[in-house]
């Protein structure tokens, strides 16, 4: 206990570095989603016939998407929820640049009825580090 009295600041910082570090996974948890990474995302498109949604920006979707993905931007989606009322009962697999922006679409979807949703672990940008198809 004295310890911790004479090394407040020092304790402090290892309890918020600790925090710091388990925040992804605690988020990742709460949204409602599943993550996968590139290589169960192509076996779910090609086997279990999943739906990929892109929540990226038009203009980041101009530079390359994943072949037949759905583009819906993030700030749309919860508007466009009609459009993906089909799909309820499939695998969907939502993706962004980095995995962050698509962890909460997964959430959204989750929180509406969809079973089945899962997170592209590392976004887009994995998805090129893999050299897996593109289309523009």
């Amino acid at each position: 206990m004295q310890f911790i009295k004479d090394n407040l600041f020092i304790v402090a910082l290892a309890v918020a570095s600790g925090a710091m570090l388990l925040w992804p996974l605690l988020s990742r948890r709460l949204s409602g989603g599943k993550q996968v990474g590139t290589l169960e995302a192509v076996q779910k498109i090609n086997h279990d016939d999943a739906i990929v949604i892109d929540v990226r920006e038009p203009a980041e979707i101009a530079q390359g998407k994943i072949p037949k993905a759905k583009p819906i931007p993030l700030g749309e989606l919860n508007g466009r929820l009609g459009e993906l009322e089909k799909y309820k009962a499939k695998p969907i697999i939502v993706v962004c640049r980095s995995g962050n922006r698509s962890a909460g679409a997964c959430g959204m979807l989750a929180k509406n009825g969809f079973t089945d949703v899962y997170n592209l672990a590392g976004g887009m940008i994995a998805w090129g580090q893999a050299n897996l198809p593109v289309e523009k």
